[in-house]
């Protein structure tokens, strides 16, 4: 057995690969090897350049988590790549300007915008493609016309998975299964979502790697007095936020009921709800789903407690906020949710965090990172709230304690 046999053998034989750069590498090697043209001498020389990547995805300035990801992800991956960024029908390209790394532009409903990256792909010197994949976001029945692009794909081909249904019907299940056989590798985000991938869907063990959802880098704080007093509020005043994207599922009326028991025993407590409608969620229905919200705030009574930050921030925007809040809230009802980019950069920046038992929640949350409340139950969340509010020492312990798990979660280790 040569070096490079060796070398090869080493990654294939790991279900758990720390970043993508490593999965990047390991997928070239996999394909070097079963290339019987190339000599072992021009392989071991080729094992040693990092891989040129093309990406496929959302990106900015499209306004989703996914785009946020694929940014950070590019961003802090060290070798040269391109994208070729995912459009609505409805976008007016002129209203949207990409960077000079974005070479391709996918109308997601157009069939042959699909033949188009089929061929960019086959035809450019990338050592790999990597799908960003997340269901609604391709066209067909449930995304199907990806399944077509995979397959005229000649290279190794490398697929991120966003979403995994845990009950899904035939056809979501067959496109599933067609998207995970035609790709060299699937990575997805949880240790759950890979054993979804194994009980559900029947994937290859073999075949999955897991990567956490990267997050910022960030210092722990001690104390948010500063922080919140540059964002215009009392340095003492107790802050709560739900941050992201807005949609039904965000289930933002749990906490405003919960919120009604609170403010009795801490009446200056202020609710933050962070994000802009989902754009998806904006065409079906404008936004709706917030003046539901304000209508209930109004009728709780809770209108001097809770706020709305009607804005897609940043980076850097976000931090800032979040390092003036002492409890950020997930109360998703979604039993699907194997991954949420909020919570991930809630645990990296070492924030109390509470959330429904949702998949991903249950899994990051583990060993003291996080505290737990029923789906639906207003009134074990309302005493979990006064109690972390109460007990400093608790929640300080449960913010180290995802401060320190996070810090295998910060992009620069994840993309590099």
């Amino acid at each position: 057995e040569n070096g490079l046999d060796a070398f090869a053998k080493r990654y294939q034989q790991l279900n758990y690969l720390p970043s993508a750069y490593t999965i990047l590498q390991s997928v070239t090697i996999d394909s070097l090897e079963s290339n019987t043209k190339t000599s072992i001498e021009g392989q071991k020389s080729m094992i040693n350049t990092i891989p040129r990547v093309l990406f496929l995805g959302t990106y900015p300035p499209r306004k989703c988590g996914l785009a946020t990801f694929l940014a950070d992800l590019t961003e802090n991956y060290p070798g040269p790549y391109d994208v070729i960024a995912v459009d609505e029908p409805t976008v007016d390209e002129s209203s949207r300007n990409y960077t000079d790394k974005v070479i391709f532009r996918l109308n997601q409903t157009n069939s042959d915008s699909y033949y188009t990256v089929g061929d960019i792909v086959n035809s450019g010197a990338y050592d790999v493609f990597n799908l960003q994949h997340e269901f609604g976001l391709f066209g067909g029945m449930y995304g199907e016309y990806v399944i077509k692009l995979l397959a005229s794909i000649r290279k190794p081909v490398i697929t991120t998975l966003h979403t995994i249904i845990s009950k899904p019907n035939s056809f979501l299940m067959s496109v599933m299964r067609s998207i995970c056989a035609t790709s060299s590798r699937v990575v997805v985000l949880s240790n759950g979502g890979r054993q979804l991938l194994i009980d559900v869907y029947g994937v290859d063990e073999k075949k999955i790697s897991v990567i956490r959802h990267g997050v910022p880098d960030s210092k722990f704080s001690h104390s948010l007095a500063d922080a919140k007093v540059s964002l215009g509020f009392e340095e003492n005043i107790p802050t709560m936020a739900t941050f992201g994207l807005l949609h039904r599922d965000k289930y933002i009326q749990l906490p405003l009921q919960a919120l009604q028991t609170v403010v009795k025993s801490i009446p200056n407590v202020m609710y933050l709800i962070i994000g802009q409608t989902h754009p998806l969620v904006q065409v079906s229905e404008g936004n709706s789903y917030v003046h539901e919200l304000e209508h209930n705030i109004t009728a709780l009574g809770l209108t001097k407690n809770v706020r709305f930050i009607d804005k897609y921030m940043n980076d850097d925007e976000l931090t800032a906020y979040l390092g003036a809040v002492d409890i950020v809230l997930t109360p998703y009802n979604s039993v699907d949710q194997y991954v949420s980019g909020a919570l991930s950069w809630a645990v990296g920046a070492g924030k109390c965090v509470i959330s429904t038992p949702y998949p991903y929640a249950k899994e990051l949350l583990d060993n003291g990172r996080g505290f737990l409340t029923p789906y639906n139950d207003a009134e074990h969340l309302s005493s979990l709230i006064i109690k972390l509010f109460q007990d400093t020492k608790v929640r300080d312990r449960a913010r180290r304690n995802a401060y320190d798990f996070g810090r295998n979660m910060i992009w620069p280790i994840i993309g590099a």
